[in-house]
């Protein structure tokens, strides 16, 4: 869930925060469901461009190391289903959750059967303790007040050795600097939080998950989407793994892999 439109005030730490959790979040909420009323296509569905929405997904499948037969994953803030379908593609039960009921209904309409969803907030998942192999939690950091209290959550429901799957908008990137100061010199409120990836892997290791993996995603805009492909090179990736300091910096965004271990 990402909105390209909304960005937000100078952080006052490595993570940037709205000055109100409640007005944050629920500023998010309708703004989802405008989304989703407003558009018919997954990315606009999930206030995503779509060469947005291309890039991560491709991003994704490329980090992806399968799954276990028969496991149970769930596609926490799944929007119009784009990552849900692909998983039930590779033969992985999966159920889909958004606190949208617009986008759940346009997510059913498109999906197997095999799908379930459910309505709920991705920091209170219907749930039990350890009850689920995998987690997907994609474009939901960038949408609520704090990482932590969504971090634990996830932590809660996963069995031992289930993996998650987590990212942020960088605060470190040019991309990110530049919008939180400019609408900082602009007294422009947030409408977005940017994470730091240090800060988000961290949170995930203090949950009880170890083996993590960091993943940078640089994502061109629209108007510049034909050097898109460029980054995407294998010769660009293996850069950006090499040189952190360098992908942290170019890198509009980023994928966490990890395992829960506790």
């Amino acid at each position: 869930m990402h909105d390209e439109q909304a960005q937000g005030r100078r952080p006052r730490s490595d993570e940037s925060r709205p000055a109100s959790r409640s007005d944050f979040d629920q500023a998010w909420r309708r703004r989802f469901v405008e989304f989703a009323d407003g558009h018919e296509d997954d990315a606009g569905i999930a206030g995503w461009s779509r060469t947005g929405l291309e890039a991560r997904f491709r991003y994704f499948r490329s980090a992806w190391r399968g799954a276990a037969p028969n496991a149970l994953y769930i596609d926490v803030g799944c929007g119009a289903g784009t990552y849900a379908r692909w998983l039930d593609e590779q033969g992985v039960r999966v159920v889909g959750v958004d606190y949208s009921e617009t986008a759940l209904r346009k997510a059913m309409a498109r999906a197997a059967p095999a799908i379930a969803f459910c309505a709920a907030d991705a920091t209170r998942l219907p749930f039990a303790d350890a009850s689920v192999d995998g987690v997907l939690c994609l474009g939901v950091v960038q949408a609520i007040h704090a990482s932590g209290p969504l971090v634990r959550e996830l932590a809660r429901v996963l069995g031992h050795r289930g993996i998650l799957w987590i990212d942020g908008l960088n605060c470190d990137s040019i991309t990110g600097r530049y919008d939180r100061a400019r609408r900082w010199l602009r007294d422009k409120p947030m409408h977005l939080r940017y994470e730091s990836a240090p800060r988000l892997l961290d949170l995930v290791a203090r949950a009880g998950f170890a083996n993590s993996r960091l993943d940078w995603l640089p994502l061109m805009p629209s108007r510049l989407r034909l050097l898109q492909a460029a980054f995407e090179s294998r010769l660009a990736r293996g850069m950006l793994a090499s040189l952190p300091g360098l992908g942290s910096l170019v890198s509009h965004s980023f994928l966490i892999r990890a395992e829960r271990r506790r």
